[in-house]
């Protein structure tokens, strides 16, 4: 029988790999886990939680704003950008420390160091140059910015990493894309008294979301002073020595302090020795599994952004607990990537579960669609006019929930909850019969009786 040095060795310090690592551990395995830049990953590390800090802090002009409605009377404010970057730079270390407390509370060794496969079973720490085996391999290293080298200046720009460490608040910025990431960071940056340009090739920002939240969303980022500008690409960045040039397609030259390239992500695949390992990977560089998370290589899976499934730390941290059931728990368990429940940190905010109209109407031959707008209680006395959009998509047949989209404030909050609902098959019925709760936002997601309209065939009625 062959003996390893460990039972299971994870390359990646991230959500999905920390996970696997830490509970593998406390089952008695001997584990390791290296990871070559700080442990939390893209989520804690340089993604979700500092973007999160980032939009709280973002928000406050409109809280000192809105305060004069309801009485209050606020004297003159400042930001200092400094104060916050070391803020935010102490509860990422925190959060970072909580990662490795978990880890070596369960016995799992940590390694600092990047770490690299040489065939299925060996792995080279590259700081010594040692080498170690193991059993069992899981691969979650995540994703990347997409640095898009094609684009003549891009070395000017830079991507959500560097973005939460700029030295100076900038007083103009350019951000090219239309995703989730690109959304928020032109929210962020705006709402912190940035002059911000958000620069799409596509018809409407958030391309895969709810077509009528897409355009409410626009439309309050337009009303709050945001530029966005649809159809239309950077073709090159320049520098003229007072600022940064972006030459476009069809909007001429624009100025700005900083440009920031938030163009999707993509595997850290390279240089990992998979190809070594005979691990395989598709076109984008993603590793290739199957439904139980494990590659072609039967002793070693792959979890997270590495995978190219669904990037989203949560979906990262349930891979990794399947994989536990299927290694260790004789309890073979796919990952459920259905009726994920997401939300986008713009202001305002976007929370969603399940299928769009658009996607509905393919599959479903008759839609009843349920939508109200209107304007919070809070937006009474504040005076601002933002409208909240609520809306549900049901399968006429079966009265079933398929889709819940939520524009409006704490809309991510709604969506965690509206995912049980959808994920425990809950009908429109079940909604109808729900007491409201009064005076609340959400409320409306119960109260909504009668259909807006109907969809039979892919066509409105």
């Amino acid at each position: 029988m062959t003996s390893y040095d460990y039972d299971l060795f994870v390359i990646g310090g991230g959500s999905g790999g920390v996970r696997s690592a830490r509970v593998a551990a406390s089952l008695g395995k001997k584990v390791a886990i290296a990871e070559e830049y700080r442990y939390g990953g893209t989520c804690v590390i340089r993604g979700c939680v500092p973007k999160k800090l980032f939009v709280y802090a973002s928000q406050y002009h409109e809280h000192f704003e809105d305060a004069a409605g309801f009485g209050w009377t606020v004297g003159a404010s400042s930001f200092d950008w400094k104060k916050l970057i070391a803020a935010k730079d102490a509860e990422i270390s925190r959060l970072e420390g909580l990662y490795k407390k978990g880890l070596s509370g369960a016995n799992a060794e940590i390694l600092e160091t990047r770490a690299e496969l040489i065939d299925a079973h060996t792995i080279r720490l590259v700081n010594s140059g040692a080498t170690v085996t193991a059993k069992t391999i899981v691969v979650a290293t995540g994703g990347r910015p997409n640095l898009h080298e094609a684009l003549p200046g891009h070395e000017l720009c830079i991507s959500s990493n560097e973005a939460f460490h700029l030295e100076e608040l900038p007083r103009s910025i350019v951000i090219a894309g239309g995703g989730y990431i690109a959304v928020e960071f032109a929210n962020v940056f705006h709402g912190l008294g940035v002059e911000t340009t958000l620069i799409y090739r596509g018809a409407e920002i958030l391309s895969r979301f709810d077509q009528d939240l897409r355009r409410g969303l626009h439309e309050a980022m337009t009303a709050k002073g945001i530029r966005i500008l649809c159809h239309d690409t950077m073709q090159k960045v320049s520098n003229d020595g007072d600022s940064l040039v972006v030459e476009t397609l069809n909007n001429g030259a624009l100025k700005a302090d900083v440009v920031m390239l938030a163009l999707g992500r993509v595997p850290n695949t390279e240089g990992l020795g998979l190809e070594a390992a005979g691990v395989a990977t598709d076109k984008q560089g993603a590793i290739v599994v199957d439904e139980y998370s494990r590659t072609n290589v039967e002793n070693i899976y792959a979890l997270g952004d590495v995978t190219d499934r669904v990037q989203l730390t949560p979906v990262a941290i349930h891979e990794a607990m399947c994989f536990i059931e299927t290694e260790y728990k004789n309890n073979p368990t796919k990952p459920d990537h259905d009726t994920i429940a997401t939300a986008v940190f713009s202001q305002p905010e976007i929370g969603t579960v399940g299928l769009t109209e658009e996607d509905a109407a393919q599959r479903y031959k008759d839609l009843e669609v349920y939508c109200a707008q209107f304007r919070p209680l809070k937006a009474t006395l504040s005076g601002r006019a933002e409208k909240m959009i609520m809306k549900l998509i049901v399968d006429a047949a079966s009265r079933k929930v398929v889709g819940a989209h939520i524009l409006g404030h704490d809309a991510g909050e709604m969506a965690q909850l509206l995912g049980i609902t959808l994920k425990a098959g809950c009908t429109k019925d079940d909604f109808d019969r729900t007491m409201a709760v009064h005076p609340t936002a959400a409320e409306e997601l119960v109260t909504m009786y009668a259909p807006s309209y109907r969809i039979r065939d892919g066509v409105r009625v």
